[in-house]
């Protein structure tokens, strides 16, 4: 699994509903933290706690992405 969506993405989104810990966005789309689960905080690298339910700006605006923060590259789940 990369962490990192190539050339070779038509933009179906096939991948969305696949990713385990929905680290993976349509483009334009903002995502949070907890991305339908019951997280309710995150502790950031540097410390801040931020709600998990506070919207991020997307990392892109026209192809989907992956929030590479979240993305554990399935380890633990498959």
């Amino acid at each position: 699994m990369a962490i990192m969506i190539t050339d070779e993405c038509i933009n179906c989104g096939a991948c969305e509903p696949e990713c385990p810990n929905t680290a993976i966005y349509e483009g334009g789309v903002e995502w949070t933290w907890g991305g339908g689960t019951n997280l309710k905080e995150v502790t950031l690298e540097d410390g801040t706690v931020v709600s998990a339910t506070e919207k991020q700006a997307p990392v892109s605006d026209e192809f989907y992405y992956i929030v590479t923060a979240k993305c554990t590259e399935c380890n633990g789940f498959h």
